[in-house]
């Protein structure tokens, strides 16, 4: 190996940590501006592995390496600001979330204080997962990554001098190997690879590979503008044309890593010394860490009490807040345990503080996210099931990303007519209220429906893997059927071309009719908390029908004319949950009641309300002089 970066301080490397968490930030609070901003969190890998095996292979050479040294100044760069954004978010949580979310809020802030985020969000991934946008500590999977690193890197790095291996190998053959595994598996199980630490190391080790060849670099004014350069435009054109669309990492993970690295490795040219090395972004760089840790559960909490979505001037307000706020952490938390002569003290203290955080997470989560903190009224959404037994998840309700078959079940055969039920997770949410009919009425259910997967023939749908092969499947499914009625639901919008398509072929190789039903009302923050906030506003109950919340409903009438031509029957489950005076918010008198679990999923109620209400017109059956004069 050629001789490590000194341990001279330089400014750009804070420089280009300010790039980095400015692109983060900006991308969280301003994602149409910055679409690909979240590779700063890549330019961050590439920093740390850089550093990282700088620091470990200087001082393994000079024989005065020691591990304990070594896991007592990460624990003090990383706990004291991580142990106060932890605890300020449990607070939070306690004031202004329901008690499954406080519950699942825990499970987050206990994973993170065991380095383990990244594996907890992969474990809580997927469909009925609640969105990202409202997971407070859905940023600290990148810290558990480089925390992880940290764990083992410093070993591997003594084996392989202690079996004087060329450490240049050891790093290219990991680094080729994470990359390889990356690649492979991108297609299959993106949200895995985005997560897991062995396809994400080739990035820190990237930043590694730099540090062993460092002393083969030429020091030539020219050569480092020229790389300098070039990795300013890798990174630019990265956050420029990437977005969250796109499977990542993957190849494109190869712009922002090869950018980040060339700028490391040109100290001396111009854009380094001039630019990254101005005080405006050192500042900003040795702030970097605390304004990565403070932004994002500002921007979540504070849309989630605000209950709307936040606007252009409240999210420069809140960026300005997070700034403010990493200042402080830096000045009075960080700086005092990070500096100075290492006394054990210090970092006994931090980790038992840590570790009294992790205990407090656990309890809250074995507590159920503590109901007692809310109203008796409230309560009862506690116990209202995002997703019911009915909807026969991993049978007739599947998770593309591991299943691609459905269960014999799903067919009750021998009953006619058949009603086939086709659509993705909010069709499966249709299962209560046809189950709960089939008790008035005589006709069996085909259920096959996959999350986040609309019946949209030829359709690739980003992020679902296997949804055109699954819907080809479902095709196939109805020849062999021939069911009665086929009922399509689901979310259209982006789609409507291939939903056509889809309806033509059922037409052409079925005798069914072809009923699709429209989308219901969408609750921009999710009922229950849109449920919680006018009780807080108003102490009292919502009332059963409201349209302060609701999406507008302008999609009935381009999915009537797009697909009424091609031989459907179009059903309105706006019309059949609202009215003039808005939409249904519960069935019942109690908060227990309410019709949906979240944005668009009907709960068991709201299910059998919408049902009841097309299930005649659904089978055919004519109306009645009763239910004609009641509409």
């Amino acid at each position: 190996m050629s001789p490590p970066p000194s341990d001279r301080y330089r400014p750009d490397i804070d420089g280009l940590r300010a790039v980095a968490v400015l692109l983060v930030v900006h991308f969280h609070a301003f994602p149409e501006a910055v679409p690909g901003g979240f590779i700063g969190v890549d330019i961050f890998f590439v920093i740390s592995g850089f550093l990282i095996t700088g620091i470990v292979a200087r001082e393994l050479g000079f024989q005065k390496f020691s591990l304990l040294a070594f896991y007592d100044r990460r624990v003090r760069r990383i706990f004291p600001a991580l142990i106060v954004v932890l605890c300020a978010v449990m607070m939070l949580g306690w004031l202004w979330l329901l008690p499954e979310a406080y519950a699942g809020l825990s499970v987050n802030v206990f994973a993170s204080a065991a380095f383990a985020a990244n594996i907890a969000l992969l474990l809580q991934s997927g469909y009925f997962d609640i969105e990202s946008a409202r997971k407070p500590l859905l940023h600290l999977w990148s810290l558990g990554i480089e925390e992880q690193f940290y764990l083992v890197w410093p070993l591997i790095l003594m084996l392989a001098a202690r079996a004087r291996l060329s450490l240049v190998w050891v790093v290219a053959l990991l680094g080729i190997a994470s990359f390889v595994l990356n690649i492979v598996l991108i297609g299959t199980d993106p949200v895995a690879t985005f997560y897991l630490p062995f396809t994400r190391a080739f990035e820190l080790l990237a930043g590694a590979a730099l540090a062993c060849v460092w002393g083969r670099l030429g020091p030539s004014g020219a050569a480092s503008n020229w790389r300098a350069g070039l990795g300013i435009v890798l990174i630019a054109v990265a956050a420029a044309i990437l977005d969250p669309r796109r499977a990542f990492p993957g190849w494109w993970a190869v712009l922002p890593v090869a950018g980040s690295a060339l700028v490391l490795s040109a100290p001396s040219a111009w854009t380094n010394r001039h630019l990254l090395a101005s005080r405006p972004f050192v500042w900003v760089g040795l702030i970097s860490y605390p304004l990565y840790l403070w932004h994002w559960p500002l921007l979540v909490f504070l849309t989630a009490i605000k209950f709307r979505p936040l606007t252009p001037l409240e999210r420069e307000l809140i960026v300005v807040l997070s700034i403010a706020l990493a200042w402080a952490t830096y000045r009075f938390i960080e700086t005092p345990f990070r500096f100075g002569r290492p006394v054990p003290i210090k970092t006994l203290g931090l980790c038992g503080a840590m570790a009294l955080t992790a205990v407090a997470a656990g309890i809250v989560c074995e507590a159920g996210g503590f109901e007692f903190r809310l109203p008796a009224e409230i309560r009862a959404l506690a116990d209202v099931p995002e997703q019911t037994a009915q909807w026969r998840i991993h049978r007739c309700l599947l998770d593309l990303s591991h299943e691609t078959s459905f269960a014999d079940d799903c067919v009750d055969r021998n009953r006619r007519p058949l009603v086939m039920v086709w659509g993705d997770s909010t069709a499966g949410a249709l299962m209560p209220g046809l189950r709960r009919a089939q008790q008035t009425h005589d006709f069996g259910i085909a259920q096959f429906t996959s999350s986040s997967c609309i019946p949209a023939l030829d359709a690739d749908i980003a992020g679902v893997p296997n949804c055109r092969a699954i819907n080809d499947q479902v095709l196939g499914l109805a020849q062999r059927l021939q069911p009665d009625i086929v009922l399509l639901h689901g979310a259209f919008e982006k789609y409507l071309d291939h939903v056509a398509e889809t309806v033509t072929a059922l037409k052409q190789q079925t005798h069914a009719r072809v009923v699709v039903l429209g989308p219901v009302p969408g609750w921009k923050r999710g009922l229950p908390n849109e449920v919680l906030r006018y009780f807080m506003l108003h102490h009292r109950l919502i009332p059963d029908r409201s349209d302060d919340a609701v999406s507008s409903n302008g999609y009935d009438a381009v999915m009537r004319a797009a697909l009424v031509p091609k031989g459907a029957e179009f059903m309105s489950a706006w019309d059949a949950l609202c009215n003039e005076r808005g939409c249904l918010t519960r069935t019942g008198a109690a908060a227990g009641d309410i019709t949906a679990s979240d944005q668009v999923h009907l709960t068991e109620k709201g299910s059998i309300f919408l049902v009841q209400s097309i299930i005649d017109p659904l089978l055919g059956v004519p109306a009645t002089p009763a239910a004609l004069s009641s509409q």
